[in-house]
């Protein structure tokens, strides 16, 4: 601190937004980085030409002529912004509020004063009337104004409570974050579900992802360290789509408001508001409106990003929570291919009924117990799809009898009923002999509500869909399987991350392997491990299958000695038997022991999914927090909103971003694919 008569030296400015939360406000100072970014606009002279400052990672303009900051991606109050040197301390939060701009210089004029002559005591009046005492450099006070007879209700303690006053954002109590890299490696396209909020504080979308890309920001330096020291890894950047408004700015809450009973009234609005969210989308009418909305939406933003950011050259991703997976979903289902992709296929897929379509029909055969015809369809080259073209006649003039010619025709006719599809259906790539491979499983199309689903400008690169509700409602649709060589046409990952107690998530990978039995894959924790409480709860479950196993063998040592047969001839013999049958039931508990139940069962071997995620796992299961054990019940809710801050969740999001770019974690967690 200076002496009286010390030198003076000048404040170092903050920059600060006003945040108005109902029904207060609260000035958050900017980042390190966009604080002098804004500096050195203001030192430069540049406010009367109007210049724009992006902050915020660029999802933020602030106009510094009007002193306003401005949302660029979505629809947002302008906030206010300060360029800030004095505080004082709030009455009701403590927080410290800044001075206005031209009150703050006559604030820093008269301290220059009082530090270079040393004149302390110096008396100022606010243009509230209020009264700021600067006593010396570590004792500067605040006063109320002094209350009029007319102002009878103020009480004399509340007129001459003092604030405190403080000169300088290093001097006062509050976290400046360091900023946001400015490379931008991927950036994600997030979704929501019904209704307009999104979390158990009932705040919005963008709030939400806010909180997702602040985890991502620290899940980075965290788990990506050697990559961001070798400058390999920049961001992430996460962008909120929002439907729900469109949709109800459709007039359809005014018609909905004429039918809706008075009584409970807050209920009512609440269903309306978000559970008929999922009825709007089984409507044909209002699912043309929600899916035009978000791939308009995400197109919008797309190109406004690219506009913004022209050195740009990195994927794009897409995420849904709860029904907005499940329109992520169908859109994705519905997008087309290239050509080029679609010739691709065919020529493998041509290659493969090449080498491998006379095999199918040998098996086909063999099936039907017709193994001695073999030679005479190897004869006429005769694959798959062949064999499925023919007819009667062409089956007569291969000389193949009358009986042998009806069960081929009977399966052929069999097989093709089963096939159910709609024309041009994402399923049907490839040439026929694909379609035929397929014939027994129902296009994942199936049952959608009838829509002109619109076509993205990009190909995701990866799907992810949060609490998603995909699995029940293909079910509710009629499709009971989902074939294995399936894969969205243009985007080539997917994963379904769930919490345990989320009522509304649902597992796809059962669709598509129903004939096993498998559990999802584990969520590794953020830190490296099982969560305590787990790790407890399979070292119990083991103890007990030991436990168990022992005592079944004591039971059968006890029940071959009960029931041996006591001849005496025998006797001799019987002692090393009974030995051998002690040794054999005491190693068996040790050499078989039963397997532990599968949720705590280690993965051995590799099972196969499909295609639908590149042949990786898709269903992902997150760790229940120890709280969240007691009462499964009690979390369902907060299971099913829990994503947005969750770091094992946004952890797999960017493992497998980023994995796509050859980058990797510093260290791979346990049981992480």
């Amino acid at each position: 601190e200076p002496e009286p008569g010390g030198r003076y030296e000048a404040v170092v400015p903050h920059w600060f937004y006003c945040k108005v939360t109902e029904p207060r406000e609260r000035w958050v100072p900017f980042s390190a980085q966009d604080s002098e970014r804004l500096e050195a606009a203001h030192a430069a002279g540049k406010e009367q030409d109007g210049v724009v400052v992006p902050t915020s990672g660029g999802r933020y303009d602030v106009h510094l002529r009007t002193r306003q900051r401005v949302a660029v991606y979505w629809e947002e109050e302008v906030a206010e912004v300060r360029r800030c040197t004095w505080f004082y301390k709030g009455d009701k939060d403590n927080k410290f509020i800044p001075y206005s701009e031209s009150f703050s210089e006559e604030l820093e004029e008269a301290y220059m004063i009082a530090v270079t002559l040393g004149e302390w005591k110096r008396k100022l009046e606010s243009p509230n009337r209020e009264v700021i005492i600067l006593h010396n450099p570590k004792l500067m006070v605040h006063y109320h104004p002094v209350a009029s007879s007319d102002d009878w209700v103020s009480t004399p303690t509340e007129q001459g409570r003092p604030r405190t006053v403080k000169r300088g954002v290093e001097n006062i109590a509050v976290e400046i974050p360091n900023g946001e890299p400015l490379q931008i490696d991927h950036l994600v396209f997030v979704v929501h579900g019904i209704g307009p909020a999104c979390d158990i504080r009932f705040r919005s979308i963008v709030q939400c992802v806010n909180d997702f890309r602040n985890v991502s920001l620290s899940m980075l330096q965290a788990h990506f360290k050697k990559a961001q020291e070798q400058q390999q890894v920049g961001r992430v950047e996460f962008l909120p789509v929002n439907w729900h408004s469109s949709l109800h700015s459709t007039g359809v809450d005014v018609d909905l408001e004429r039918i809706t009973l008075p009584s409970i009234n807050r209920l009512r609005h609440f269903i309306n508001d978000t559970i008929l969210d999922v009825f709007f989308y089984n409507s044909s009418t209002y699912c043309q409106t929600i899916v035009d909305t978000v791939a308009s939406e995400m197109n919008r933003l797309h190109q406004l990003f690219l506009q913004r950011n022209p050195q740009f050259k990195g994927g794009v991703s897409i995420a849904g929570h709860s029904l907005g997976s499940l329109i992520l979903f169908d859109l994705l289902t519905n997008q087309k291919a290239d050509p080029e992709e679609e010739e691709h296929c065919e020529q493998g897929s041509r290659a493969t009924s090449s080498t491998g379509g006379i095999e199918e029909v040998k098996e086909i055969l063999k099936k039907l117990e017709l193994s001695e015809y073999c030679d005479v369809f190897e004869k006429e080259k005769m694959d798959r799809q062949a064999l499925f073209l023919c007819t009667e006649e062409n089956l007569k003039e291969m000389g193949i009898p009358l009986g042998p010619r009806m069960k081929i025709l009977h399966y052929i006719s069999s097989r093709t009923e089963r096939k159910v599809s709609k024309p041009g259906s994402p399923s049907q790539h490839g040439d026929g002999s694909e379609d035929v491979r397929s014939c027994q499983y129902r296009d994942v199309g199936l049952g959608q509500v009838s829509a002109n689903y619109p076509q993205l400008n990009y190909k995701p690169t990866i799907f992810f869909a949060f609490g998603s509700p995909i699995g029940m409602f293909l079910t509710v649709r009629g499709v009971k399987r989902i074939d294995p060589n399936y894969s969205l046409p243009t985007c080539k990952g997917f994963f379904n991350i769930f919490h345990p107690f989320d009522p509304v998530a649902y597992r796809i990978e059962p669709m598509i392997v129903p004939d096993l039995e498998f559990e999802p894959m584990l969520l590794p924790h953020h830190k490296g491990r099982k969560r305590m409480h787990l790790e407890l709860k399979e070292g119990l479950t083991r103890m007990s299958v030991d436990l168990k196993n022992n005592l079944l063998g004591s039971l059968r040592v006890a029940w071959q000695s009960f029931t041996r047969a006591p001849v005496p001839a025998l006797e001799a013999g019987s002692t090393e038997a009974e030995a051998e049958a002690e040794a054999s039931t005491e190693k068996q508990p040790d050499t078989k022991p039963e397997e532990p139940p599968a949720a705590v069962k280690e993965e051995t071997t590799p099972i196969n999914v499909g295609r639908l995620n590149g042949g990786n796992r898709i269903d992902y299961v997150l760790q229940e927090k120890p709280i969240e054990s007691f009462n499964e019940y009690l979390f369902a809710l907060q299971g099913h909103l829990c994503y947005w801050e969750s770091e094992d969740t946004v952890l797999l999001v960017l493992k497998e971003i980023y994995q796509t770019q050859g980058i990797t974690l510093d260290q791979p967690l346990p049981g992480s694919q």
